[in-house]
């Protein structure tokens, strides 16, 4: 085995097993059949930014602002821990993206500080009841749209209503390989 391979792996496996330690919204399945979740989720704090731009550069954009607030662009200049999933509106014909990291759970809109941009803020979220469903790789603009029209399809034969937009949540961090992502897209439901 070659010297880099050697050092490739043992970093690949720490990387991988960070990865499933981070923390994540709790959350309760309803019904799971196959890709397919019902979830009833438990409201939580979130970093908010919008940006007006294509998707891919809209959710890069979001990402950094949002990952300024947490590695200490705030006026405490306190580090909070990343959390997964990292949350967007899923590609739309109006290029505007609401980009959103959930926050630990040990905090609260008043235990948080307040942002250095101003285009960042700080909001309590709810789901609520939500249809998700998972799949693999990069979730890039077309396969956003299409794991989003199987959805769709999934919501009309079990006759549920959407509340709001569809998202596409991202688990992993960018140098994940795409056979060890994870993504979903989720929406509420009445």
């Amino acid at each position: 085995m070659e010297k880099s391979t050697k050092i490739f792996w043992p970093f690949f496996l720490l990387s991988f097993n960070i990865a499933m330690a981070i923390e994540t919204p709790e959350y309760n399945v309803l019904e799971s059949e196959g890709r397919f979740e019902l979830r009833e989720y438990e409201s939580f704090v979130i970093a908010k930014t919008t940006v007006e731009n294509n998707y891919k550069e809209a959710t890069v954009a979001g990402f950094r602002k949002i990952a300024n607030y947490i590695f200490g662009g705030n006026k405490d200049q306190l580090s909070i821990a990343m959390t997964a999933p990292v949350i967007a509106n899923v590609p739309n014909e109006e290029g505007i993206y609401d980009i959103v990291f959930v926050m630990p759970k040990k905090h609260t809109i008043s235990s948080l500080p307040a942002p250095n941009d101003n285009q960042v803020r700080i909001e309590n979220h709810s789901l609520g009841k939500t249809a998700v469903i998972k799949f693999g790789g990069w979730a890039t603009k077309s396969r956003t749209e299409y794991y989003k029209k199987e959805l769709e399809e999934l919501l009309k034969k079990k006759q549920y209503i959407a509340k709001n937009e569809f998202l596409v949540a991202q688990y992993n961090s960018p140098w994940a390989l795409p056979p060890f992502r994870k993504n979903e897209i989720l929406i509420s439901i009445e």
